[in-house]
């Protein structure tokens, strides 16, 4: 009897075997980012470091190029902060802005400038055209109190970002 009952316990009971099979893609950005110019701080005075050309510095330019229109948007970020630095004596008030410094379509990318979206040291610009765009980036930092920074070398970074929409 226990025997019989184990065979149809066995009967009644079902397997399910289950697998998982994967599907793999590879997605290469349309988007491509290059730093045409890196830029340089001039030292005009003892409190400030500026690109400002007239000031012995260089604009940070960098270049976009999109090869898939209306799917990015670039974002650039101008400096508020040193990366590195020797220490600082005081705090360090930051201006910074990004323009459109050329474009590859005069026609396609003529409103990039116009239309672009800004907050705070952030520029955002709808990617409507292919092509190539460069963007220049200013950077200025005032040492508070009118205390001179000290020797040693300064960086900062721009943040370049192409974002898929």
């Amino acid at each position: 009897m226990f025997k019989s009952l184990i065979i149809i316990l066995a009967s009644i009971s079902t397997f399910a075997l289950a697998e998982n099979t994967s599907i793999n893609g590879s997605v290469q950005s349309r988007c491509i980012i290059s730093t045409d110019t890196e830029g340089t701080y001039g030292n005009p005075n003892a409190y400030t470091l500026t690109t400002a050309v007239s000031d012995g510095g260089v604009l940070a330019v960098t270049r976009f190029d999109v090869t898939l229109a209306d799917a990015y948007y670039a974002q650039i970020t101008a400096p508020n902060s040193f990366s590195t630095s020797p220490s600082l004596p005081d705090t360090v008030t930051w201006t910074g802005d990004t323009v459109v410094k050329a474009i590859s379509d005069s026609t396609g990318m003529a409103d990039y400038e116009t239309n672009k979206v800004e907050f705070d040291y952030t520029d955002k610009y709808d990617m409507t055209a292919t092509g190539s765009t460069w963007f220049k980036t200013t950077s200025a930092a005032t040492m508070g109190g009118s205390k001179a920074y000290a020797g040693g070398s300064y960086t900062s970074l721009v943040l370049a970002e192409c974002i898929a929409q």
